[in-house]
C-alpha cells in the first residue's frame, strides 16, 4: 500500500435507483461532501466516492412493470442522480455504477477467488426474503411477520445459492471490534452490532440467486448471479481498481479512512465487509461511521407515507447553501434529526439573515460609508478587540478537532459563535456614534477592520459546508488573492491588507416571511385574491368615511389622560430590509428588553436604507394595535420628525444602546 498520511478517501454507500431522491438521501452526501472539502481545505489528498447499486431482483421487476430493460432504467435514475448531486454542489471524483465493466469484471474474480479458497460453498436456501431490502430472514428475526428492516411484507424463498462461511470469521471479527474502538462509530452501532448479530452466532450468508437475472454473472456456474452484497460492497475497492490492470488509486488510498453509511446498513458495511476484506487479505477501513435518519415529522421518510420532502424546490428558491448549512447544523451527525420546512426556514431567518448576513452587510455598509469604501488599517486595539483576536485565532483548532470527529453541527456552531462575537460587538463599540467625531477616526478604523478580518475569517470557515458564499463574501471586501482564502491564511489574526476596495452586494440571505414560504412549498398560497380584493374594499372603505366635525381649537388639544395611553420606549434596529413591491416601506426587526422582539413597518425608505436603520436606538410607540401593510403585521409606530418639506427625521435615542426604556 502507498497510502501516505496526507490522503483522505471518503464514501458514501452506493444508492439503490429509487427515482427521485429525497432530502434523506441527501444528508449523507452533503455531509461526506462537506467532510471532503475540508480535508482538502487543510492540506489533504482527497478522493470522494459515490455511486449507484443497480443490480437486483427490485430492478428486474420494476423496468418489466415500466416495459423497458433494466438497464435503460438505471441509466435515466442515474442522470437524474448525478443532476441532483451537481444542483446540491456535490464534488465527487467518482461515480460508480456497480452495472460497469470496470466493477463486473472485479467481481467476478473476488468471487471466483472466496470460492476457491473455500469461504463460499453451493447450498440451498428457504426463508423468508424482503425484495425491497434485497435481505434475508429466518422467522425469528421477523418483526410482526414483516421485515425487521423497513416493515414491509416478505415472501417466502426457496432456491440453490452460495453462501459465504461468515461463522468462520466470527470470532476474528468480534476481537478486531473490541480492540479497535474507533473502528465502528458512534460507539452505540459497535454495540449493536456485537450484541444483536455477533455474539448470539454469525449465520452463513447467502451471496448467489438464481431467481433472477439481473445481476453479475458467477462466470463459473451460469446459473447464478452473485448476490448485492459482495457486487455492492466490493465497489469500494473496485472504483480504485483493486485487481485490475491500473491498481494506482487503490494502492495510493486504500484503506479508505472513513465510508459513511446511514444506520440501516450498518450491519452489512460493520460485519460483511470486514470479514470479505480479511478473506480477501486486505487492511479493513479505518472508520465506519453509521449516521441517523433524517426523519420528517419524528416519522422516516417513505413515499408510501406520503412525507417525502424532495430538495430541487427548495433549492429553487432558497440555494443549496442554505440547505446544505441546514443539514449540517440542525442536528448532531450520528442522532436521528426531525426535518421540517418550518424549522429549516426559521433558522436560515435566525442565522444566515438575521447573523451572518446581517454581519456581512451592516460591516461593508460601514467601510463604504466611513472611508469612502476602503478597508483602513487598524490603530492600537483595546480589550474588546484582544477579545474577538482571541475569539478568531482559537477558531481553526476548534473546527478542526470537531470536523474530524464528524460533529458538523458543533464545527459551525463555533463559526457561529464568532458570527455572534461580531455584532455584539457591533452594538458595543457602536460605529455610527465614533463616526460622528473626527477624534475618534483612529478607533472607527480598528473597529471596521477587525471587523472585516473577522468576516473573512468567517467565509474561509463555512467554505466546506456553503461552498457558494465565501465567493459573494470575498467580492464585497474585495478580496481577489487566493491565499486570503485558504485554511493557512486564518491561522493568525490580521492576513487581510488594508486599502481594499469594498463593494456592497445583494443580501446573501434575504430575510423571509416564513408563513409565505410554507404556503409556497407546499404548494399554497399566503393570500387568496378574493380575500385581498375584500380588504381592499374594506381599507377604501374606511378611508372614505367621515369624521365628526369638530370645532378647530377643540381639536388641537388632547386630555393628559389621553397622552398617559400612549406609551414611548426605546428600541434597538437588529435588522431592516426593504418591503416587497414598495418603494417607501422598510421592515425593521427591533429589540426592546432583550428577547422582545417586534416587527414595525415605517414609511421611511425614502430617506433611510436598511444598511443606515440597522445599530440605531430609536423611540418606538409601543402599544399601538397591531396594523398590517402589504402582507406585513406592524407592531408599532418608529417616531419621525417632519420639516417643511416634509422631509423625515427619525428621533433616536443615541446614548442608550439598548431597547426597553421608557420615555416620560
Amino acid at each position: 500500500m502507498e497510502n501516505s498520511e496526507k490522503t483522505f478517501y471518503i464514501t458514501t454507500p452506493i444508492y439503490y435507483p429509487s427515482g427521485n431522491m429525497h432530502i434523506g438521501h441527501t444528508y449523507c452526501t452533503v455531509a461526506a461532501d462537506t467532510m471532503a472539502r475540508f480535508k482538502k481545505q487543510t492540506g489533504y489528498d482527497v478522493y470522494f466516492l459515490t455511486g449507484m447499486d443497480e443490480h437486483g431482483q427490485k430492478i428486474e421487476r420494476k423496468a418489466a412493470e415500466m416495459g423497458v430493460t433494466p438497464q435503460k432504467l438505471v441509466d435515466d435514475i442515474a442522470v437524474a442522480t448525478e443532476s441532483l448531486w451537481k444542483m446540491m454542489n456535490i464534488e465527487y471524483d467518482d461515480f460508480i455504477r456497480t452495472t460497469q465493466p470496470r466493477h463486473e469484471k472485479i467481481v467476478q474474480k473476488i468471487f471466483r477467488k472466496f470460492y476457491e479458497q473455500g469461504d463460499i460453498y453451493k447450498s440451498e436456501y428457504e426463508g423468508m426474503y424482503c425484495t425491497p431490502c434485497e435481505a434475508f430472514w429466518t422467522p425469528t428475526q421477523l418483526k410482526d411477520g414483516n421485515c425487521p428492516d423497513c416493515g414491509r411484507p416478505v415472501e417466502p424463498a426457496r432456491e440453490e445459492s452460495y453462501f459465504f462461511r461468515m461463522s468462520k470469521y466470527q470470532d476474528w471479527l468480534i476481537d478486531y471490534i473490541e480492540s479497535h474502538p474507533d473502528f465502528i462509530q458512534p460507539p452505540s452501532r459497535a454495540n449493536e452490532m456485537l450484541n444483536n448479530f455477533l455474539k448470539p452466532g454469525l449465520q452463513d450468508l447467502c451471496v448467489s440467486r438464481t431467481s433472477f437475472k439481473w445481476g453479475v454473472p458467477v462466470d463459473f456456474d451460469e446459473n447464478h448471479v452473485v448476490y448485492v452484497w459482495i457486487d455492492a460492497l466490493s465497489n469500494y475497492i473496485t472504483a480504485l481498481g483493486y485487481d485490475s490492470d491500473d491498481d494506482a488509486l487503490f494502492r495510493r488510498y486504500w484503506p479508505a479512512d472513513v465510508h459513511l453509511v446511514g444506520k440501516e446498513i450498518v450491519r452489512f458495511h460493520t460485519i460483511y465487509w470486514p470479514i470479505m476484506l480479511h478473506a480477501l487479505g486486505l487492511p479493513l477501513p479505518k472508520q465506519i461511521f453509521g449516521h441517523g435518519w433524517l426523519l420528517f415529522g419524528n416519522d422516516k421518510m417513505s413515499k408510501s407515507k406520503g412525507n417525502v420532502v424532495y430538495p430541487a424546490p427548495i433549492v429553487e428558491r432558497y440555494g443549496a447553501d442554505a440547505l446544505r448549512y441546514y443539514l449540517m447544523r440542525e442536528m448532531p451527525f450520528g442522532s436521528d434529526g426531525n426535518y421540517t420546512n418550518e424549522a429549516m426556514l426559521t433558522r436560515m431567518n435566525s442565522d444566515l439573515a438575521n447573523d451572518l448576513g446581517n454581519l456581512v452587510s451592516r460591516t461593508v455598509a460601514m467601510i463604504e460609508k466611513y472611508f469612502d469604501g476602503v478597508i483602513p488599517a487598524p490603530d492600537a486595539p483595546t480589550g474588546f478587540e484582544d477579545e474577538l483576536k482571541a475569539r478568531c485565532e482559537a477558531l481553526p483548532a476548534l473546527v478542526e478537532k470537531y470536523m474530524n470527529e464528524l460533529q458538523f453541527s458543533l464545527a459551525l456552531g463555533e463559526i457561529w459563535k464568532l458570527v455572534g462575537d461580531c455584532n455584539r460587538y457591533i452594538d458595543l463599540t457602536r460605529p455610527w456614534i465614533l463616526g460622528k467625531s473626527p477624534e475618534e477616526q483612529p478607533r472607527l478604523k480598528t473597529v471596521l477592520y477587525y471587523l472585516a478580518e473577522c468576516v473573512r475569517v468567517i467565509a474561509v470557515a463555512i467554505a466546506p459546508t456553503m461552498p457558494a458564499t465565501p465567493g459573494r463574501i470575498f467580492r464585497q471586501l474585495g478580496v481577489e488573492d487566493p491565499a486570503m482564502m485558504t485554511w493557512q491564511s486564518i491561522q493568525s489574526f490580521g492576513h487581510l491588507p488594508a486599502g481594499l476596495k469594498v463593494q456592497k452586494g445583494e443580501a446573501l440571505f434575504p430575510r423571509i416571511d416564513v408563513q409565505k414560504e410554507l404556503a409556497a412549498l407546499s404548494g399554497g398560497a399566503d393570500e387568496k385574491p378574493a380575500e385581498k380584493t375584500a380588504q381592499k374594499k374594506k381599507d377604501v372603505g374606511m378611508n372614505k368615511e367621515k369624521a365628526p366635525r369638530a370645532d378647530k381649537e377643540e381639536s388641537r388639544h388632547i386630555s393628559y389622560d389621553d397622552f398617559c395611553k400612549v406609551k414611548l420606549v426605546t428600541a434597538r434596529v437588529i435588522a431592516c430590509e426593504r418591503v416587497e413591491n414598495s418603494d417607501k416601506l422598510l421592515k425593521e426587526t427591533v429589540e426592546l428588553k432583550k428577547g422582545d422582539i417586534r416587527t414595525v413597518v415605517s414609511g421611511i425608505a425614502k430617506y433611510y436604507s436598511p444598511e443606515d436603520m440597522v445599530g440605531k436606538t430609536v423611540v418606538l410607540v409601543e402599544n399601538l394595535a397591531p396594523r398590517k401593510m402589504r402582507g406585513v403585521v406592524s407592531e408599532g409606530m418608529l417616531l419621525c420628525a417632519s420639516d417643511p418639506d416634509g422631509k423625515l427625521s427619525l428621533v433616536t435615542v443615541e446614548d442608550l444602546a439598548d431597547g426597553g426604556w421608557e420615555i416620560s
